[in-house]
């Protein structure tokens, strides 16, 4: 973690670290399977991989801002966010990040970027709309801890080696495309990277689930500390999550894949289990945020 003052958390750290070296076995997995199977092909898949993993890493902000449809704004532009992220960071002793605002109704927030350097904090004009100050700063200190804790760049490496799977999972299917029935051997290559390829995008999928969840309690807790008020924070979560049964369904789709970043979920999937999940509940979210709250003796 950076030096700041956000409360450090060894129960993240622990987990970003072993998240790291599973998802690094996997990618060995994936990497040894291409030099086996594809033979004179593997060298430019490798390459094609590195290529991907650099940009992903190296254009990670760019890519979600463009997504969400996010533009930096300055402090004449937003003076009360500006305002706010200013607070926080003397509070919390860290670098400012850039501020960004996205014309969404939706009221989300999310942190992006791969170190202190280039982070960028976005909130949506939605959320903007329905906080009070106090609340809104414990959404922003939320997003800070984030960077903080550099578990954005933890996720944004983790996450890109699904996508890779799922690339090399729709290339080999298409490789298998035209080919001779009769050539056993190129046909059982096909399968074999294959099912390699959607195992490891299962469990780098539940590896990533797994970290989301505790991330996002982690920096409940660190934003609740920094700004010693956890009910205003707890408002927030209450607040939108509210809201978000009153969002269109299209523009919950249209955040939806950006879950794993944002401040709540855009859609709350219980029915599909908790293990599937980005975010912790709201109850267990509120349970915390009550336990802190009771700690510094404030309501």
């Amino acid at each position: 973690m950076a030096r700041t003052r956000f409360a450090p958390d060894r129960g993240l750290t622990s987990r970003m670290v072993t998240t790291m070296f599973f998802i690094g076995l996997l990618y060995v997995v994936v990497v040894g399977a291409l030099v086996v199977l594809l033979k004179g092909a593997w060298v430019v898949v490798l390459l094609i991989s590195g290529a991907l993993f650099i940009a992903q890493f190296w254009f990670s902000d760019r890519i979600a801002a463009f997504s969400m449809g996010a533009r930096e704004v300055s402090p004449e532009q937003a003076p009360e966010l500006h305002g706010a992220v200013d607070r926080l960071c003397a509070l919390a002793d860290m670098p400012k990040p850039r501020v960004a605002v996205a014309e969404s109704d939706v009221p989300n927030a999310f942190a992006t970027g791969r170190n202190q350097k280039n982070a960028m904090v976005c909130a949506t004009t939605g959320l903007l709309r329905r906080l009070e100050p106090e609340e809104l700063e414990g959404v922003l200190a939320h997003e800070l801890s984030h960077v903080a804790h550099r578990d954005v760049a933890v996720m944004t490496i983790a996450s890109f080696l699904g996508v890779l799977a799922g690339i090399i999972t729709r290339a080999a299917l298409w490789s298998g495309v035209g080919r001779n029935n009769r050539d056993n051997n190129a046909a059982i290559a096909v399968l074999i990277v294959t099912l390699v390829s959607a195992v490891v995008y299962a469990v780098s999928f539940l590896l990533t689930r797994l970290l989301s969840r505790y991330r996002e309690l982690s920096a409940d807790r660190a934003a609740a500390l920094l700004t010693g008020r956890p009910s205003a924070l707890a408002a927030a979560l209450t607040k939108v999550t509210g809201q978000m049964a009153r969002i269109p369904t299209r523009d919950l789709r249209k955040a939806e894949p950006f879950n794993a970043f944002f401040f709540v979920p855009a859609f709350s999937k219980e029915s599909f289990g908790r293990l599937l999940s980005s975010h912790p509940t709201l109850e267990q979210r509120l349970e915390q945020l009550g336990r802190i709250s009771a700690q510094l003796g404030r309501p």
